[in-house]
């Protein structure tokens, strides 16, 4: 049984309203989803404009009041909209810990925090709780079906991953002993101690290269040339590992299965929808 299926049963107890606005506000797949989806899509990227344009010092007033304006309105819609999908969700604990569920409530919590934090020693609080809105950016990945198979492939990815990761740190680890082991007896060294030789194998290793810890014996700086190659290396591999997964993805569901097609119009339909986003058709 899909995981669409089981949802639908679940709702079957519920009333036609709450079904209905399931539809409009999970659903993209239908007239009123996509107009749904449409709007918040332009009320997150009006929002990210004006928090650019109200970071701009020396706004006029009256802009400034137009701003102030408009940040009410559309914390209100993304309250609404946040608070009408706990209510209709079938699994309001799951929806409400979920990634796009977390960064819902960030999107709302700035005006609020600020009704608790009104007074002026206060104020510099104030101005970093207004950043926070800035992750409203993230809710664009769930209108972007190419987002959205980004992030399945950073998370089919992720323990690859941190393996890779895990084996850069013992790396850097040994690296920057051994540019200890080779550089700190020097007078005047700025080899100092381990931690500081592991600073200058990470900033090695990334290719950003600095240039506030420079080796002086010939041995230290073949090693640093090892490094150096070695970053060039390391830093192509996991972006591979999610390009390969993302290819994978592309070609095949995530069972492995062939993505189904459209009998009326032949395209590859979305996961799980209940009518075909090109042509309309109603999928069985």
């Amino acid at each position: 049984m899909s995981n669409k299926t089981s949802i639908w049963r679940r709702l079957s107890g519920n009333d036609e309203f709450k079904r209905r606005l399931y539809i409009i506000i999970f659903e993209s797949d239908t007239p009123l989803g996509k107009a749904f989806d449409v709007a918040l899509l332009w009320a997150i990227l009006l929002s990210i404009v004006l928090i650019m344009v109200e970071s701009i010092p020396f706004i006029p007033d009256w802009l400034s009041s137009f701003l102030v304006i408009w940040e009410y309105v559309f914390t209100g819609f993304f309250t609404a909209e946040y608070i009408a999908r706990i209510y209709c969700s079938p699994n309001p604990r799951k929806y409400i810990t979920s990634f796009f569920g977390i960064i819902d409530l960030l999107s709302t919590m700035p005006f609020y925090l600020g009704l608790f934090f009104s007074a002026s020693r206060y104020l510099m609080v104030l101005r970093t709780f207004r950043l926070i809105r800035v992750f409203r950016v993230f809710k664009l990945f769930s209108f972007l079906e190419e987002g959205d198979k980004l992030l399945k492939s950073l998370k089919l990815s992720f323990p690859k991953i941190m393996v890779f990761f895990l084996f850069v740190v013992i790396m850097v680890i040994s690296l920057g002993t051994m540019m200890y082991m080779v550089e700190g007896s020097q007078p005047g060294t700025p080899f100092t101690d381990v931690p500081t030789s592991i600073y200058w194998a990470v900033v090695t290793m990334t290719t950003v290269g600095y240039g506030d810890i420079v080796p002086v014996t010939f041995i230290g700086r073949i090693l640093s040339a090892v490094v150096m190659l070695l970053g060039y290396t390391i830093i192509a591999v996991p972006t591979g590992i999610v390009s390969a997964q993302f290819s994978r993805d592309n070609l095949h569901g995530d069972s492995g299965e062939k993505k189904a097609k459209c009998k009326e119009c032949g395209s590859t339909l979305p996961e799980n929808a209940h009518y075909c986003p090109f042509c309309g058709n109603e999928i069985e």
